[in-house]
């Protein structure tokens, strides 16, 4: 079943500019230093790691204690995420940063704020003292349902600073769904705001968890944030305002000394069945593995202003926007709307206004750019930019260079990074500095990663052939279970090959042993017996110059075992002719081979995806097959999208 086909035929390749190699936090040197030093004891590199990048109250005893599939990390040891990402940066040697922007923040309105290091600590130590007497206590759990504000954040830390583990809800689910994740988590309080601001009007947040406590009864507070002001019931007794609790609290509350193993906070991904999976993250381990990405990977100056794109609410916001920058006493952006309002020149036209040096975004934005135009960029001057990255899904080689040419301006190295939820950070990377990129590939593992491809039997796939994409060692970051279930922990992650952690994504490597990610196990179809990937199909279909974005799913057949299913947005303006269809069909024969060509192509304006931006490819197959959908739909952006596609198959 894993011996899956490779088509795509990418040469490109980008040495590093020596300029910026000379520059960069690791180099060539560096990492090929520390990729001999993780080869050759991966605990003993992490441990260095830790200590370097890290402030610990208590040395730990042991660096790893791995009884399969269960691993702890520094154990022993103590520390506290908050004190890492604030007050070492207002005291001591890092006071030099009590003044710098720690958060600078655009709401969708326009409207704005700067906060400093200094600042942010203060609006977290009093946060931490409403928690404390509103009755949470260390290890007790606190969700948060928020729009894109500062008030997250400060939200977030001010839980590591007493223990309380954090459970963010992304404020687009509905009141089911956060019923959901309320209950499974057990938690006490709910912290949300009045509404938030998308595409131009105020959403309510509020409403949603009214919802969800009528339908639970084990939340004893729920603290609103005011935001847009719209009209909400307060129930007397639990529900209180933000500003009320924090107009007396003391700016003073001393860090938790908190265990390595302390449980961080819980994510909840979709599953395939109906129940969300809570993924545990813990303390120690987590924050040296994000500190340290970020630090090498983004190559962070102190003169740095840094912009990932992603929500909060998904696990790339919790590391790349919150603890890795804030650990590393980084300035992080933050903005609340959609990237197209007022227009579609939003975000470039922030990277202008705030002089944004890092940019870090999923390539379902970069391809609904391409599809808006290169006016939109071009009309800004994003000069400030240095480096470029991407992130949420694979990038597809075509997508890669209008994002070097057009943002980057051939200038800027792009770091394609491949990770998950339940990684914690960064797996597999290109090193700005060190490592020559090639359009469509993560490249190589990060070191003290020992990523592999696996065939059927447990060996290590020969290239060009694919295979699954595993992880042999424990790593600092990983996720410690599934929240309250260990037997689906064990299952769905560890029952592939012995003590070796199954992604769940299907990958091959080329002759130099990058490594290409060829999309979800799932999503790879069985052609009259050739095992292939989506990923590679829908690269054919974008590099043609009239279609924006593409979607490939098998149905069912009865000579070729699946027939491959193409849904197509073509670009502004083409014609969606039968005429077109069989133009694309001999594009892709062209690109990758006739066995690829797709037996039928559905044109839509837009595609079913995640809040996060992923396409539900899951959808599109109930689709193609005619079936209704089954399964968790929670994380679905828009349903018009599947409705109409629904209509469009009647028609």
């Amino acid at each position: 079943m894993s011996d899956i086909e490779s088509l795509l035929k990418e040469t490109r390749s980008f040495k590093p500019d020596p300029a910026f190699s000379k520059q960069a936090n690791w180099n060539k040197k560096t990492v090929a230093e520390f990729r001999k030093a993780g080869a050759q004891n991966s605990p003993r590199f992490w441990a260095k790691q830790a200590k370097d990048n890290l402030t610990w109250f208590t040395p730990w005893k042991k660096v790893l204690d791995w009884k399969p599939p269960f691993a702890k990390w520094f154990v022993g040891g103590k520390l506290n995420v908050s004190y890492n990402c604030l007050d070492r940066h207002v005291e001591g040697p890092g006071a030099h940063r009590r003044n710098k922007a720690a958060i600078i923040w655009e709401g969708e309105p326009g409207d704005t704020r700067v906060i400093t290091y200094a600042e942010l600590h203060r609006e977290v130590c009093k946060f931490a003292n409403v928690l404390k007497s509103q009755g949470v206590k260390k290890g007790e759990r606190v969700v948060l349902y928020m729009p894109m504000i500062p008030e997250l954040a400060i939200a977030m830390l001010a839980c590591t600073r007493i223990g309380a583990p954090h459970s963010i809800v992304f404020g687009g689910f509905s009141a089911d769904a956060l019923r959901d994740r309320i209950d499974d988590a057990g938690a006490k309080m709910v912290i949300t705001a009045d509404g938030g601001f998308r595409k131009g009007a105020g959403f309510p947040l509020k409403k949603a968890v009214d919802d969800a406590l009528s339908m639970t009864d084990i939340v004893e507070k729920v603290i609103v944030v005011e935001r847009t002001k719209q009209d909400v019931t307060m129930k007397a007794g639990r529900d209180v305002w933000w500003h009320d609790l924090m107009e007396d609290a003391s700016p003073k509350c001393a860090p938790a000394k908190l265990d390595s193993e302390h449980p961080l906070f819980i994510l909840y991904t979709s599953g395939s069945t109906g129940k969300p999976k809570g993924i545990l993250h813990t303390t120690g381990g987590y924050l040296t593995h994000v500190t340290t990405t970020f630090k090498a990977i983004f190559d962070i100056k102190d003169e740095d202003v840094y912009w990932c794109t992603a929500d909060i609410g998904w696990i790339t916001g919790h590391s790349y926007v919150v603890y890795g920058p804030l650990a590393n006493g980084a300035t992080t952006m933050m903005y609340e709307g959609v990237p197209v309002h007022p227009g579609p020149d939003r975000w470039w036209s922030l990277i202008a206004k705030w002089g944004v040096n890092i940019f870090y975004t999923a390539p379902t934005a970069i391809r609904t750019f391409i599809r808006l135009g290169d006016e939109h960029p071009n009309a800004h001057d994003l000069s400030s930019l240095r480096l470029l990255g991407t992130v949420g899904e694979p990038i597809n080689p075509e997508a890669w260079m209008w994002y070097h040419k057009v943002i980057g301006k051939k200038r800027c190295p792009i770091v394609d990074t491949w990770w998950q939820t339940e990684t914690g950070g960064i797996m597999i990377t290109s090193l700005p500095g060190a490592v020559a990129t090639k359009p469509g590939s993560a490249t190589l593992a990060f070191p003290g990663i020992d990523a592999e491809i696996y065939d059927d039997d447990g060996e290590v796939a020969k290239p060009p052939n694919g295979g699954l994409l595993v992880v042999r060692k424990p790593w600092p970051g990983m996720l410690r279970g599934i929240w309250g279930d260990p037997k689906r922990y064990k299952e769905q992650y560890w029952s592939q090959y012995k003590d070796t952690y199954f992604a769940g994504d299907g990958a091959h490597r080329d002759k130099q042993g990058y490594f290409w990610i060829m999309g979800r196990i799932d999503d790879v179809m069985n052609i009259s017996g050739h095992r292939i990937g989506t990923m590679e199909v829908e690269s054919a279909l974008v590099s043609h110059h009239d279609v924006a974005e593409a979607a490939v799913v098998g149905r069912p057949d009865d000579i070729t075992g699946t027939a491959i299913v193409a849904f197509v947005s073509p670009v502004g303006g083409t014609d969606a002719s039968d005429k077109f269809k069989d133009t694309l069909r001999a594009h892709v024969s062209k690109e990758i081979g006739a066995i690829a060509r797709p037996a039928e192509i559905r044109f839509t304006d837009a595609l079913p995806k995640t809040r996060s931006g992923k396409i539900m490819r899951r959808l599109l197959r109930d689709v193609a097959a005619g079936k209704e959908s089954s399964g968790d739909t929670s994380t679905l952006e828009d349903f018009s999208v599947l409705a109409k596609l629904r209509e469009s198959d009647e028609d």
